[in-house]
């Protein structure tokens, strides 16, 4: 869940009331010389071992350099209390969403396109982060690190005794779906309880079926989500009888837990959800694959997005310092070292060792195709996955994307005249972000 947002007019706000910036990269007294302390506030508490033991590593290296890394359980809105008191860290770990909008958008983040470790990254994941900018803006304020991947997962085992094959096409995965069904066993496992289920499989969909600039698209006046999205909710609805009987019955506990003992064949979830089933089934034999909502098997992306990047902020006043620190974090050995433990995805180029339950999905990430998660750009406020869910109960698709333009307007109104003015502006620039989903092959 994602939690209330400040606007970025309030943030700006902030700033901008703001005469002094403080709380960033002191020193302090260590022995006979002084250690520059650097602060690192990341907003994953189930990561918290991995960076409790990366601070220790690092500290134990570095004898110029203190580094303290706090992972508090709601970073996000412990960040934004700090904000408002000038109490800056040096440098945030957080997702790629709407958030990082906002901290980019108030002048929060320093642009980091200095820092040379940006080389090493795999460019779908930096346009990622440039496509969440509500309007383009110089610089680069982020440093992606890892991604989570999100699909279909399905049981491995279960495939290769009755040989159902891996579909890359809408048709074939329906046909899978219906070959399955036959067979007594059911395809799917939706867990659509708790309303945020219900963006996994449409953010799945979406990155084959809508634009990643969309919603520059919309903001600018030039389409509507009724035209992009009618196909998105159309699948969604044609999903739904392969599932359990009341998707909306049951949760994500509950989804994970009847996938895990073999209830279902697959789960449409990412990758995230991979600790919760093996808490339940350790011998589970996992994989995946990308969801194909085409019928062109060529335009199958992965729905991948930022799941922790670091930004350092405008106010460090150790900027080399936080980038030393940023440097140790994307080493190698230590990216390896997060990936074991949180089944995620690297953002740095590099030959790492990926999950088994991620072969299906392997060539996508090694390739570099991959594309954004639709949710990281929706406002909090407008609530989508509880508009997804009723939608899904009412399978009322006209009033469904008409209340989801019109709800658009509402909560990014702000946005949509930022975008307006900036247009006005700059009549010959493009305003639209450079597409996440990179062509190679």
């Amino acid at each position: 869940m994602k939690a209330r947002r400040i606007t970025a007019l309030g943030l700006a706000g902030i700033l901008a009331a703001g005469t002094a910036l403080s709380g960033c990269g002191s020193s302090s007294s260590s022995g006979s010389g002084k250690k520059i302390e650097i602060d690192l506030v990341q907003y994953k508490p189930e990561a918290v071992d991995i960076f409790d033991e990366l601070e220790e590593k690092f500290n134990a290296t570095h004898d110029n350099i203190h580094l303290t890394i706090e992972s508090p359980s709601d970073a996000t809105t412990i960040l934004k209390t700090r904000f408002i008191r000038e109490d800056y860290p040096d440098i945030i770990g957080i997702g790629g969403d709407s958030n990082y909008s906002e901290f980019v958008d108030a002048g929060i983040l320093a642009d980091v396109s200095d820092f040379d470790g940006l080389k090493n990254v795999k460019q779908s994941y930096i346009d990622t982060l440039e496509n969440l900018e509500y309007v383009p803006t110089d610089g680069t304020f982020g440093v992606p690190y890892v991604a989570n991947a999100a699909g279909v997962l399905y049981n491995r085992d279960m495939f290769e005794e009755r040989g159902w094959k891996i579909p890359t096409t809408w048709d074939e995965f329906i046909n899978l779906c219906d070959e399955i069904k036959a067979a007594g066993i059911q395809p799917l496992y939706f867990g659509f309880k708790d309303t945020w289920t219900c963006l996994a499989p449409w953010n799945a969909l979406a990155v084959d079926l809508v634009s990643p600039d969309v919603f520059n698209e919309v903001n600018s006046g030039k389409t509507t989500f009724a035209e992009q999205y009618r196909d998105v909710a159309e699948k969604m609805l044609e999903l739904l009888p392969y599932g359990e009987d009341g998707a909306v019955a049951y949760g994500y506990n509950d989804a994970c837990t009847a996938f895990a003992k073999g209830q279902s064949a697959m789960y449409t979830i990412g990758s995230y959800a991979i600790p919760q089933i093996k808490s339940v089934n350790p011998d589970l034999n996992i994989d995946s694959f990308v969801m194909p909502a085409s019928n062109d098997s060529s335009e199958n992306v992965l729905n991948s997005g930022v799941d922790l990047e670091f930004s350092v902020t405008a106010a460090c006043k150790h900027k080399e310092a936080a980038y030393e620190v940023i440097d140790f974090l994307m080493d190698p050995d230590n990216v390896q070292t997060y990936l074991d433990a949180q089944n995620a995805v690297p953002c740095e180029k590099g030959d790492f060792e990926l999950a088994s339950e991620l072969d299906g999905m392997k060539d996508y990430i090694n390739q570099d195709k991959t594309m954004d998660y639709q949710d990281h750009h929706y406002p909090s406020e407008m609530s989508v996955d509880a508009q997804i869910q009723t939608f899904l109960i009412n399978k009322d698709t006209d009033a469904f994307l008409k209340k989801f333009d019109k709800d658009w307007k509402r909560y990014n109104r702000d946005i949509i005249r930022k975008v307006e003015a900036y247009n006005e502006a700059h009549p010959n620039a493009d305003s639209g972000a450079t597409e996440t989903a990179s062509t190679a092959s």
